[in-house]
């Protein structure tokens, strides 16, 4: 395997310019479809395409995992009362790295090189499905998000690219 290459700031700064340059129209911080998506990080997912979304249609958020976090709370509270948006999706996927790290191995290393351990927790899981279902009861059980009724959750199949619902 050969070492992976780095893009420079220069190289991504020429980049920023000839996208600044594309003619798209000036777009409002309200996403057109009233929409935000709580996602995993993870490189393989590309949530405009997989959801068929457009560039200002919607909110994503990513974290590692796709779990719903204070943090998450904290941007959909302020997605939801500021900026319009109403309806939730939560996608979690399979062969996720979070999967396969335990909070308490994890803690233990960074106690053991650092000499600290994090005071925000890691949000492991086996289950992405289950992983789901907890964030969406951490999002339904929030008193500061305003709008539940339209919440709903998926486990994206990274080999074959479909979503499937979690119930």
């Amino acid at each position: 395997m050969s070492e992976p290459s780095f893009p420079s700031a220069d190289e991504l700064l020429a980049n920023n310019v000839v996208a600044a340059s594309d003619g798209r129209p000036f777009l409002s911080g309200e996403p057109s479809r009233r929409l935000a998506v709580v996602s995993c990080m993870d490189c393989r997912i590309d949530i405009e395409t997989v959801l068929g979304l457009e560039h200002g249609q919607a909110h994503v958020l990513r974290n590692a995992g796709g779990v719903v976090t204070d943090d998450v709370i904290r941007s959909l509270t302020l997605s939801q009362r500021y900026l319009g948006t109403r309806e939730v999706l939560i996608i979690s996927h399979t062969d996720c790295g979070l999967s396969k790290v335990t909070e308490a191995a994890f803690r233990s290393e960074l106690y053991a090189e650092l000499g600290i351990a994090p005071q925000w927790a890691l949000e492991d899981f086996t289950d992405p499905a289950d992983a789901v279902r907890r964030s969406i009861a951490r999002l339904v059980d929030s008193p500061f998000v305003l709008h539940t009724e339209h919440v709903r959750g998926f486990v994206y199949d990274v080999e074959t690219r479909l979503l499937r619902e979690v119930s």
